[in-house]
């Protein structure tokens, strides 16, 4: 092995970071108690993850079934076509017509997926890296590991939030009213127009819609007895987007939970453990937006410009070294906003409010400036949110 070690010396998130950073190829072989996973990398980019000991009802036969994708009967019959012909189980599925090649695509990606998110529960283990030819799966996109490490941080930051309204696999829940239409696509015009103006619409929308994609699926599949974690097989969007789904469902008054009666949320999600893998995260993240920075301002900022000795607005000189650090402001007061509504069930009326509610400082909404964000809450619950005019 030319990487390896504990992980209560070098996490996960540090090792994906690592890896992702040099674009190794290779496998990178986790084992932890009775739980053993390997993620395989191509020039930096994870193109497959395998767990050995995976549970039965975490095998893509079985999540098919529990999705209500493809009968019992269907995977036993192409099961024993698998025995016989030794192809892959998805191309058996296809073949029979029980299952779209793209449907299988989808559910093999929410599998990996799963596997990578979980990895983060881990509290100990070890960990080997082999530099080595790796095999693609043509049934997964590759990702990259700093995505992998910015959707983790995200899950551990809003987990304690979802967990205050969806609190057990076996809720339940009632509708209180129907949804209202969904907006109407656009058309060929308005697409070519956000292409041209993609930096400004990245900026000026919320991560959360009132009402999104992902709520009026979740919403379609909450009928009366369904419980939490019938619904996170039937979505097929993971664990943590169909918790965040039903608790804006929940908060916006369309659905009300009926508590169940089996186990709660707590397994691999305290908050103990939540508190330790955010301090992890977090300095990954920093870690990564800053390698950026350096990265962009040693090619087009003068580096004497930069009074590095003060944090306030006016120590940037360069405005593109501006413009860089303000996009990354822009997405904490993104992601500020989104755990206000979550927790509030509303948009603040100003940024400041956020500040009172302890997620920002007031530096933080002039930071990198010397005037505030512009900021506006539309009645569609979507907000504007630009920087001040220069």
């Amino acid at each position: 092995m030319a990487l390896k070690g504990t992980l209560k010396d070098f996490g996960i998130a540090d090792i994906l970071q690592l890896i992702g950073q040099q674009g190794k190829t290779g496998t990178l072989h986790l084992k932890a108690s009775h739980q053993e996973v390997h993620i395989h990398f191509r020039e930096g980019a994870i193109i497959r993850a395998e767990s050995s000991t995976r549970n039965k009802k975490d095998l893509i036969g079985t999540m098919l079934v529990r999705a209500e994708l493809i009968t019992e009967g269907q995977l036993q019959q192409a099961l024993e076509t698998q025995k016989r012909t030794l192809q892959r189980l998805g191309d058996v599925l296809v073949d029979m017509r029980a299952i779209s090649a793209e449907k299988f695509k989808q559910l093999v990606q929410l599998q990996t997926t799963e596997t990578l998110f979980k990895l983060f529960t881990w509290k100990t283990g070890s960990y080997g890296f082999e530099q080595t030819d790796v095999e693609a799966d043509p049934s997964f996109v590759p990702l990259r590991a700093e995505s992998v490490l910015m959707e983790g941080f995200r899950m551990v930051d809003e987990w304690p939030v979802v967990k205050k309204k969806i609190t057990s696999y076996e809720m339940t829940f009632e509708r209180l009213k129907e949804l209202p239409p969904a907006p109407p696509q656009a058309n060929e015009f308005d697409a070519a127009l956000d292409d041209a103006f993609e930096e400004k619409k990245e900026v000026s929308k919320g991560e959360f819609q009132s009402v999104g994609e992902q709520e009026r699926k979740v919403y379609g599949f909450a009928t009366p007895g369904r419980t939490v974690r019938q619904l996170i097989d039937l979505s097929c969007l993971g664990e943590f987007d169909t918790c965040k789904a039903l608790c804006n469902l929940v908060n916006l008054e369309y659905l009300r939970g009926v508590p169940g009666t089996g186990k709660g949320m707590e397994l691999d999600r305290d908050d103990t453990f939540l508190e330790r893998a955010f301090a992890v995260l977090g300095r990954v993240v920093v870690a990564l937006l800053m390698a950026g920075a350096v990265g962009f301002l040693a090619v087009k900022a003068d580096l004497g410009g930069l009074k590095l000795g003060s944090a306030s607005a006016s120590t940037y000189s360069d405005p593109a070294a501006q413009r860089f650090i303000s996009r990354q402001q822009m997405t904490r007061i993104e992601s500020a906003l989104a755990l206000y509504r979550l927790e509030k069930g509303e948009l603040p009326e100003k940024l400041e409010a956020l500040v009172d509610v302890g997620l920002l400082s007031l530096d933080d909404l002039r930071y990198p400036w010397r005037d505030g964000y512009f900021y506006r809450r539309n009645e569609a619950g979507s907000f504007v949110l630009l920087p001040p005019l220069r």
